[in-house]
């Protein structure tokens, strides 16, 4: 998808003699095997190849096609982080960020957007890095002087590595989420109970929204004879 913006990470990693140098680029996206019938995929598949062939990336780049298997991910996540790489999470905007949590969660210092709920995540400079998808020479930038300070010190790659670990032990294991999702399930449930706003103000409220917008867009639905709404000249 285009707002994943992986098309965005080649071209910032292409855009940068440094960054080539210092690293190779793994890209885990679409699939290569089949074509695909999505015109949105179709034009980023075809950016993809004419980025490798401007910035004449072969050798510094391999592209596998999307991984569904989750232990085969699981492994690709601890063969980047064993061969002291970084995950890189490019996209213009992220609800919320599970490959984030799950690099972090195998010790790979990560580098995310900071639009949506990597921003959240990651603590920058400590757990991993905030990088704006927009501003891609700041991002490759960014990725340079870390790599140079882990050539000029291993523990740096180290020290970030731990601080995620530490980030995902203390915000985002199951055991937090399930004791934070379940205090909100009893003030919800006391909330409920104390309040009449889930009686006669929500009534109101939708009753309102159903007679502004929904029973004149109900109306200009077409029927057909037997009663049914007709959907694209079809039942």
């Amino acid at each position: 998808d285009r707002v994943k913006n992986i098309t965005g990470l080649v071209e910032l990693y292409g855009r940068n003699p440094c960054l080539r140098e210092l690293v190779n680029l793994v890209v885990v996206a679409g699939d290569q095997g089949k074509e695909s019938k999505d015109l949105e995929e179709q034009a980023e598949m075809k950016k993809m190849y004419s980025l490798i062939e401007q910035y004449k990336l072969d050798g510094h780049i391999r592209w596998i096609s999307a991984q569904m298997n989750r232990v085969r991910n699981g492994e690709l996540y601890r063969y980047i982080c064993d061969t002291k790489g970084v995950f890189v999470q490019p996209a213009f905007y992220e609800a919320f960020g599970l490959t984030v949590v799950e690099s972090m969660t195998c010790g790979l210092p990560t580098f995310a957007t900071c639009h949506g709920g990597p921003a959240e995540i990651i603590v920058h400079g400590v757990s991993g890095f905030h990088i704006d998808p927009y501003q891609g020479d700041k991002a490759a930038e960014l990725l340079v002087d870390f790599f140079e300070k882990c050539k000029e010190d291993p523990s740096h790659w180290a020290k970030i590595s731990q601080g995620g670990l530490q980030r995902i032990e203390e915000k985002y294991t199951w055991k937090l989420y399930s004791e934070r999702l379940m205090t909100l399930s009893g003030v919800y449930g006391f909330w409920k109970y104390v309040s009449n706003l889930d009686r006669r103000e929500t009534r109101r409220y939708l009753e309102m929204f159903y007679a502004l917008k929904y029973r004149n867009l109900a109306k200009s639905v077409p029927l057909h004879a037997d009663g049914e709404i007709a959907a694209n000249g079809t039942k």
